[in-house]
């Protein structure tokens, strides 16, 4: 009850914050809008008592037309209301997104995107944060008119007859817990659902997306896709058709309690009449006062039902912008780095439960040096760039830029010293400059800055060409603005593309390129590497590749086994050695060789 108070009084006060003037004007209208009926059905109890007893005609004109006006005016500022409500709920809507979203994007680490669990809670706060202050929101000015109208009829029919009104809470009160019940269900049931509409999202993307267009048709996983899609919707449809029903039972059972009892206060009502213990107009207000008691109490409790699940599914939201779901970010700016990057007994895994990737790695990524990074796939290679980037904090050990733990180094200012690119690079629907301009967001306009990375990946000329340059939409799914279509790059021409996001960033302190040229051929392949060779002039580097010739130029070879430093060396130490490393190499020039070559 208590986290359900917070999570309303966080919803009315993002409201509040969103629009306070919209907020002030719903209130007033609110009030104006729950007190103007009582006035109009009063001025019709005096036209119908006047008219029973001969009451001058004045005085009965006077009120007719001062209920009408009432009654107008009730209408008017009813859909002036619901003009402001509709502002105030965008309001909310944009401020509620604005907030979830700042709060995922301050997100230290990456390890809440890779929990199942926080998919769903994140789905779940998504579908709150547009849904449930607009709900909110419009319960509270609900709420406020019928309790106001509520508590004016009700004071009419305790003076015309206090059994009914003393029925009609009375019945009240049941219909709160039922509804308060049924709440419950249908947030429960929305939770339940909320799986499996995300593996809907999930199959339905591989029907449409582009990118898996390829494969989707020469594999013929259409019909899986579309079945798995088909599979998940009868799921969430078949919790939430389960809840509904239970839900329309109950409410049909509410339904005819509240038709019993509006029967028999108009029965109640009209022996008075006939008694003569009421007039003509008591009776009209009497059924006025009835009908609009009992049409309040129904509406609140009946929006009460909707808020109730509202309200626990806003608790999604509001923990996930109240509580920290990521790594604690340190508070001192990162300074530059003038010694290197250590890795200090470094142990990792990716739950508590899970097996080491990391075990004890030790090793220095020397400032103004380039290290080479060597191993197998799962040895651990992809963990240490994700370590080296805070992505993640080791479980064991310590990693230290120029002696200090990065855990007391403010996250950002780390990053700000860090330029990489990433064996699984995005490709971003945008438009070529903006494909590079986000590896430094201070100069996504910067022409001259974007074409000189792009020139250092040997893009440039690719890009110039483009339909409109680097205007050109680099996408199949989105248009330029003007309606233009996008283009599309191949694996080896996107590689580049982010490799120059990486070197726009040209002040960092140090370079991670994991895979920079995997898709690349090996004349392409070897021009960059030489491109690279001076971009890396006088900062550390941290090199991945599986193709070991593009490691000779290391000062430093380190190769990964099973998580754990196996070698460490240069590149002639390594092979007079003889052990992994000098294997791999092998390998790979073995593949190279040919008598014609040699000749």
């Amino acid at each position: 009850m208590a986290a359900g108070r917070r999570t309303v009084g966080l919803a009315l006060r993002l409201g509040w914050r969103a629009h306070p003037a919209a907020a002030v004007t719903l209130a007033l209208l609110t009030v104006l809008t729950g007190l103007l009926p009582i006035g109009a059905a009063w001025c019709t109890k005096v036209v119908f008592d006047g008219l029973a007893t001969g009451a001058p005609a004045p005085r009965v004109i006077g009120f007719a037309v001062a209920g009408a006006v009432l009654g107008g005016l009730s209408v008017v500022l009813g859909y002036l209301a619901a003009q402001v409500n509709a502002v105030a709920q965008a309001a909310v809507a944009l401020a509620a997104g604005e907030e979830l979203y700042r709060r995922v994007a301050g997100f230290v680490g990456i390890a809440p995107f890779e929990e199942p669990a926080f998919r769903d809670r994140l789905a779940l706060a998504e579908q709150a944060a547009q849904q449930a202050p607009q709900v909110i929101v419009s319960f509270a000015v609900t709420a406020g008119q019928s309790v106001l109208r509520v508590a004016g009829f009700a004071a009419v029919l305790v003076t015309l007859n206090p059994s009914i009104a003393a029925l009609l809470l009375a019945a009240a009160v049941p219909e709160l817990f039922i509804q308060l019940a049924l709440a419950r269900r249908r947030a429960a049931a929305a939770e339940a659902a909320n799986p499996s509409f995300r593996a809907r999202t999930l199959f339905q993307s591989l029907l449409t997306d582009v990118r898996a267009a390829r494969e989707s048709r020469i594999f013929g996983l259409g019909d899986l896709f579309r079945d798995r899609m088909l599979g998940a919707l009868r799921q969430a449809y078949a919790v939430e058709l389960r809840a509904g029903r239970q839900a329309a039972l109950v409410q049909s059972g509410l339904a005819l309690a509240s038709a019993a009892v509006l029967a028999a206060g108009t029965v109640v009502a009209l022996r008075g009449v006939l008694r003569g213990e009421l007039g003509i107009g008591d009776l009209t207000l009497f059924l006025g006062a009835l009908a609009s008691l009992q049409g309040g109490l129904s509406a609140v409790l009946a929006q009460l039902g909707e808020v109730g699940a509202t309200v626990r599914l806003f608790g999604h939201y509001a923990r996930l912008v109240g509580t920290d779901a990521s790594l604690v970010d340190g508070g001192r700016p990162a300074p530059p780095l003038r010694l290197g990057l250590t890795f200090e007994d470094v142990w990792f895994r990716y739950r508590p439960d899970g097996p080491w990737v990391l075990r004890g790695v030790t090793l220095t990524i020397p400032a103004r040096s380039l290290v080479g990074l060597v191993g197998v796939n799962g040895a651990g290679k992809s963990t240490l760039v994700k370590l080296a980037c805070r992505f993640y904090d080791p479980e064991r050990g310590r990693i230290l830029w120029d002696g200090e733990d990065v855990r007391d180094l403010s996250a950002a200012s780390l990053r700000r010293r860090i330029g990489a690119v990433f064996q699984d690079f995005m490709a971003y629907d945008l438009t070529a400059a903006e494909n590079i301009g986000v590896g430094e967001p201070t100069r996504l306009h910067d022409t001259d800055a974007i074409r000189g990375a792009a020139r250092t990946a040997r893009i440039d000329e690719t890009l110039a060409a483009l339909p409109r340059g680097y205007a050109t939409m680099l996408s199949r799914i989105f248009a330029g603005e003007d309606g233009e279509e996008g283009a599309a790059l191949s694996g080896g021409q996107w590689q580049r593309v982010a490799l120059a996001r990486s070197l726009l960033r040209d002040d960092a302190d140090l370079l991670i390129l994991d895979e920079p040229t995997a898709a690349l051929d090996p004349q392409a392949a070897h021009e960059l590497t030489r491109a690279l060779r001076q971009a890396r002039t006088g900062r550390a580097g941290l090199l991945i590749s599986h193709r070991l010739s593009a490691l000779r130029d290391a000062g430093l070879i380190v190769v990964l086994d099973g998580g754990v430093v196996a070698e460490i060396g240069d590149h002639d130490t390594l092979m007079a050695a003889g052990g992994a490393y000098a294997r791999l190499f092998s390998l790979q020039a073995a593949d190279y060789q040919d008598e014609r070559v040699r000749a």
